[in-house]
């Protein structure tokens, strides 16, 4: 089997584990990020850290056996930075992320419509732009691996950062069980709720 066949593969079967706990972890809704953003849920970034140890591992395996070859993006801190933000800002203003905006159409977020259309425009845009901002704002930078910072193969560096995260997933789940997360109310509204049921109107006769 080729290398192309076996990254395509693997990355099918990734996209459906992914899809899977993305579904049963109801990270997708809004509220859920939302939440994420107040810091008053935790469930979002457990799944997301549990996704990069998982990436971490596969490719320590393919890239060890010489199924892949690494291609490493330039590092562009200024351009990371600001990205970032931009990104968490419309994250947090959207209720959705790149990730989870198909996921909410495929359940009946009609608004998740327009997230998408906005994200699409935005990459066009981008494209049409880049030329320009590399040359003007964003720069150049080396292309850093950090395994290679600490002189060591790159498939120690991936397990021993998917050991590092595995860690931190555990100490967050022991602060925030995420049965306490998934039951809450993650709604986005901070507002104090009443306990007591709202009464039924009866019907006009």
């Amino acid at each position: 089997m080729s290398s192309v066949a076996v990254g395509i593969l693997s990355g099918v079967l990734m996209g459906i584990v992914f899809g899977f706990a993305l579904e049963k972890s109801r990270v997708f809704e809004p509220g859920m990020i939302v939440g994420q953003m107040q810091l008053r849920n935790w469930i979002m970034l457990k799944v997301f850290l549990s996704a990069v140890a998982t990436g971490a591992v596969v490719l320590a395996f393919l890239h060890g056996f010489g199924f892949v070859k690494l291609q490493p993006k330039a590092a562009l801190y200024a351009a990371d930075i600001v990205g970032g933000l931009i990104l968490g800002a419309g994250i947090a203003l959207a209720g959705a992320c790149p990730g989870t905006t198909l996921a909410q159409i495929g359940v009946g977020y009609r608004d998740a419509i327009f997230t998408l259309l906005g994200g699409l425009s935005g990459a066009v845009a981008f494209s049409y732009a880049q030329p320009w901002l590399a040359k003007s704002l964003i720069g150049s930078g080396p292309k850093l691996i950090f395994s290679d910072l600490a002189g060591i193969p790159y498939w120690q560096g991936a397990l021993a950062l998917a050991a590092v995260i595995v860690v931190i997933l555990v100490l967050i789940e022991r602060l925030r069980p995420w049965r306490d997360d998934l039951g809450a109310d993650v709604d986005g509204d901070v507002a104090e709720k009443s306990s007591q049921p709202r009464e039924r109107l009866a019907p006009a006769e």
